[in-house]
């Protein structure tokens, strides 16, 4: 289809090239010659909480997925985020420092006019050494244009949690969107408290640290839920909607990571219950693969212990069959979620693959990326951008929020310190 089809937001206008002149200055930086509307996710946060609306935010382990959530994005008029965890940067063809570039250059096959945010998922902190060597590495992956970071801790105790997220924070520009999460993405089990949440968000607060959203445990998993194992999506909306009106006062609203296998009827419930960030990942993986999806959800379908391969969708199945066969060689099952490692030894084979063949993946990914933004009612929202970046004077767009709390309430004598599962890893 070409590129004309979607000019919905004309780049000559007024309003684009006053966008442009107002992105971020780590983009302006990298990209000043190129229109490509490439925002802050302070900007998408806040149109998404006007409009009462989630942000699709896809993790892109393959570039395909990123052009197929742009033609959707462009195609509703929708603000969107791409983006990729720590981890998954290490065991997937696309890294902090390409993922920019696939973005900018699909943008602009499409005739750009597609806004989005680069955002950097789940960036795990775990120890001091960590906190140490994230300084400069996130330093390095914001020269490269991404534009929201989402400092990830919580596999620590809750006050250890609260100083590594500070920390963080406090080497991450103001004007680029924020994300920090208490309680571990683990599926059903225990749930983050309003307490353990009220502790980190005021904490920041007092610090003067101002995030758009929380992740919390509320019963969702990363992943495929496994339906032979009696797996179920159990996300808990009464308790997210307590922990959201808790925190509300900050400002700050919920990021619902975890929502592949959820039923799209329930996802559209979600803003209800003060969700305004929707993490999707594993489903686009299972559309490159080809793999045999529920209709209603994007949950993978198992059979006998195995992911069940569609022919005619997605990759070969010779390509496939080459994976399976690496799989086996790592000593994964065949229903394992460690597939997600075959991105990475695999990815200059998918990316070989023929046209026809990836743009059915492209047009796949958009048809479902369409759905989410449908049920998400984010449909609109890149216009919203246009307007919220307007209404201000230049580039920066850090939060103009109030300091409620006093540090003197967020000491390690008052941290919840509730006990954390140790021995997994619940990363991205």
């Amino acid at each position: 289809m070409s590129a004309g089809v979607f000019f919905v937001i004309k780049i000559e206008s007024a309003g684009y090239k006053e966008l442009l002149s107002k992105r971020p200055l780590n983009v302006q930086a990298v990209y000043s010659n190129e229109p490509v509307a490439l925002v802050s996710g302070r900007d998408i946060a806040e149109a998404a909480k006007r409009k009462g609306a989630i942000v699709l935010a896809a993790n892109v382990r393959n570039p395909l997925t990123i052009k197929g959530v742009l033609k959707a994005a462009k195609k509703k008029r929708a603000a969107v985020l791409l983006e990729l965890a720590k981890s998954e940067a290490t065991y997937c063809g696309c890294t902090f420092e390409n993922v920019p570039d696939f973005a900018v250059q699909y943008s602009a096959e499409l005739g750009h006019g597609v806004v989005f945010g680069l955002h950097v998922d789940h960036y795990g902190i775990k120890s001091k050494e960590d906190l140490l060597k994230a300084i400069s590495h996130l330093g390095r992956i914001v020269e490269k244009g991404w534009t929201s970071v989402a400092v990830d801790a919580s596999h620590n105790p809750d006050w250890e949690n609260f100083c590594y997220t500070r920390d963080v924070a406090m080497s991450v520009p103001p004007y680029l969107g924020l994300e920090v999460e208490v309680g571990e993405i683990k599926g059903p089990g225990e749930l983050t408290t309003v307490e353990e949440a009220l502790f980190l968000v005021g904490g920041l607060n007092a610090w003067g640290i101002f995030p758009d959203y929380l992740a919390i445990s509320n019963g969702s998993k990363h992943g495929t839920y496994d339906t032979t194992k009696g797996e179920r999506e159990g996300i808990d909306l009464e308790r997210t909607k307590e922990v959201a009106d808790a925190i509300s006062q900050f400002g700050v609203s919920i990021a619902q990571h975890g929502i592949s296998g959820t039923p799209l009827d329930k996802v559209s419930l979600f803003p209800k219950y003060g969700i305004n960030k929707g993490n999707v990942g594993t489903l686009w993986q299972n559309i490159v693969f080809g793999l045999v999806m529920d209709p209603e959800t994007g949950n993978a379908i198992t059979e006998n212990g195995e992911f069940v391969k569609d022919p005619n969708r997605g990759i070969p199945q010779d390509l496939w069959q080459e994976i399976v066969k690496w799989a086996d060689s790592q000593g994964y099952s065949r229903n394992d979620g460690n597939y997600k490692k075959a991105n990475k030894p695999f990815h200059d084979a998918i990316m070989s693959l023929p046209e026809k063949v990836k743009e059915s993946i492209v047009e796949e990914t958009a048809e479902w990326a369409e759905r989410f933004i449908d049920c998400f009612n984010c449909e609109g929202t890149a216009e919203l951008v246009l307007e919220i970046m307007s209404e201000r004077q230049d580039h920066n767009c850090a939060p103009c929020r109030k300091v409620l709390s006093h540090r003197s309430d967020y000491t390690q004598e008052k941290a919840p310190n509730r006990r954390k599962l140790e021995g997994k890893d619940y990363s991205d």
